[in-house]
């Protein structure tokens, strides 16, 4: 199910970036691309940020950015950007962001799940971390009940 909506043409990687901001924009380019989400689902996902605080921050250098359901959203899907250095998003240090746009409030809930997961896991978790966009890929493809 993760690689269904994540492929691995939606994972990026870059050593640093300048600002948390930033980081959210280029992670989101693959569903921009491919017409999942609108331009305006990404400027969503930043006003939250600041109207919010930092709740996209899950685990320790692991944000999942993310909107209302549906609004700017055209199709489900996920995109992944990691990098070397952690950018600073209020207060938290992220090394790995994880997109998520959702069409409505249930198609995703299975790849969410399996995320959850794998963050879970302390090995698994590592590797989103330490690991390569591969070594991530075939984390998730792992996951995968056949």
């Amino acid at each position: 199910m993760i690689t269904s909506i994540l492929p691995i043409t939606n994972m990026q990687h870059v050593s640093s970036i300048s600002n948390w901001e930033e980081a959210i924009k280029i992670a989101s380019e693959p569903l921009l691309k491919n017409g999942s989400i609108e331009k305006s689902y990404v400027e969503k996902m930043i006003k939250n940020v600041y109207a919010y605080g930092p709740y996209i921050v899950l685990n320790d250098y692991f944000a999942l950015p993310h909107a209302e359901p549906g609004n700017g959203v055209n199709k489900v899907g996920m995109a992944l950007l990691t990098l070397d250095q952690p950018v600073d998003l209020l207060g938290k240090p992220v090394k790995v962001f994880l997109v998520l746009a959702a069409v409505d409030s249930t198609s995703h809930l299975e790849a969410l799940s399996e995320i959850t997961g794998l963050l879970m896991d302390p090995e698994k978790y590592e590797i989103f971390l330490t690991g390569t966009i591969n070594d991530i890929y075939n984390l998730f493809k792992g996951g995968e009940e056949s």
